[in-house]
């Protein structure tokens, strides 16, 4: 309710459709109160003003103060050219003597690494600082992604895999010359055909897999759609940041080593043939030491499998503004696709805002506000009807 879309659609509902206040609440299912503080700040800083805003506390009483601040920096500084130890916990000590009030050694850790005055040692980290997470059932998240492999004659082509995140089941490997969108959400319908409907997904953040987090227009893709109409809970890594995904990525690895042996596969459907192989192998055949040595079709199966939670609905809105073109219609992208929203030759050229409400479109002329038909996306077809007549 406090995202920005939403924010702008409640607001040019009444600013430029004309709807009062009451209406705008009744409709949007918010307060009045709501409604008038979103027009009060739209009016005094533009859309900008409908970001959702802080709730942290103005005061934080429990912050390490700058003059503590300033003071652990200036004695991990003298320690280290006295030669002496210059660990948190020395840190802490010389405050303390000092009858200054000493944080916790995290929090010295902390300003430490802010400050820039520890210098990583990679081979020393102990492994038990690694944070390791697992789903607790089969199908609790599908990781997934999009690796390449080379052929013969150095062809990259690409290889879409999908892994159930507790078992390390190989669920989908398949090669193709470059995988599109639509694509990848047939691979996904064709996995929840057969495997059922996971709990969650975890990608990282390629356009095949999510458009919000990339700043495109024109709203979610189908791949997110999917994942909506199921209730399936999307999670994506951090760009940058591979270890999110880090048994795909470590299964990638995996792959390759065992490809590297064979020849290399002159066309994708020998590529193909290897990697129906290597699945094999691996689902039924490998034991798998992340697992307690069971391989990853026996540890699948052998509980029951998990399901969405179903959460709230996350609905998605938007607004465009367009001119009608000369066939009578307007463009819109929907779940990664194009459609035409008919609404008569009558009207080309006319000025239109649109106000997007996940698959309920409602379409008004921009300069006068009147209402000039409503629409319900149908996802299989181009062409969409209008459900309220043009006026």
């Amino acid at each position: 309710m406090n995202s920005r879309e939403k924010n702008q659609v409640i607001v040019r509902s009444v600013l430029d459709q004309g709807l009062t206040v009451a209406q705008a609440a009744a409709r949007f299912g918010v307060t009045r109160q709501w409604v008038h503080t979103l027009v009060t700040r739209y009016r005094a800083d533009g859309p900008q003003g409908l970001a959702p805003r802080s709730k942290a506390p103005k005061s934080r009483p429990g912050t390490t103060s700058q003059a503590v601040h300033g003071r652990i920096v200036q004695l991990r500084r003298q320690l280290h050219a006295d030669g002496a130890d210059a660990g948190p916990e020395t840190i802490a000590w010389h405050l303390r003597d000092e009858g200054l009030m000493a944080p916790s050694t995290s929090t010295i850790r902390r300003i430490l690494h802010a400050e820039g005055l520890v210098v990583p040692e990679p081979k020393k980290r102990p492994k038990s600082s690694y944070i390791r997470f697992e789903a607790d059932l089969p199908n609790g998240c599908w990781q997934a992604d999009i690796t390449y492999c080379f052929l013969a004659d150095g062809t990259r082509v690409d290889v879409l895999d999908f892994l159930d995140d507790h078992s390390r089941y190989l669920l989908f490997l398949r090669a193709a010359s470059a995988y599109s969108g639509p694509m990848v959400v047939a691979a996904l319908q064709e996995l929840i055909d057969t495997h059922g409907v996971p709990a969650s997904t975890l990608t990282d953040n390629g356009l095949v897999f999510t458009a919000r987090l990339a700043g495109r227009t024109g709203g979610r893709n189908g791949f997110e759609k999917l994942l909506q109409a199921h209730h399936i809970e999307q999670k994506n890594g951090h760009p940058g940041h591979p270890q999110t995904q880090g048994k795909i990525e470590r299964f990638h690895q995996t792959l390759k080593k065992w490809l590297r042996p064979r020849p290399a596969p002159s066309t994708t459907t020998e590529l193909q043939a290897l990697l129906d192989e290597f699945a094999h192998w691996y689902n039924h055949q490998r034991p798998h030491r992340s697992i307690g040595r069971r391989t990853p079709a026996t540890a699948y199966t052998a509980q029951t499998k998990a399901t969405p939670a179903t959460p709230a609905h996350d609905p998605e809105w938007r607004t465009r503004t367009d001119k009608i073109a000369a066939a009578g219609t307007v463009s819109l992208r929907y779940a990664g696709k194009m459609r035409h929203l008919g609404l008569g030759r009558a009207l080309a050229g006319q000025p239109v805002l649109l106000l997007i409400h996940d698959d309920h479109v409602i379409t008004s002329h921009a300069e006068t506000a009147e209402i000039l038909a409503e629409h319900h996306i149908d996802p299989t077809r181009d062409y969409q009807p209008a459900t309220r007549p043009p006026t």
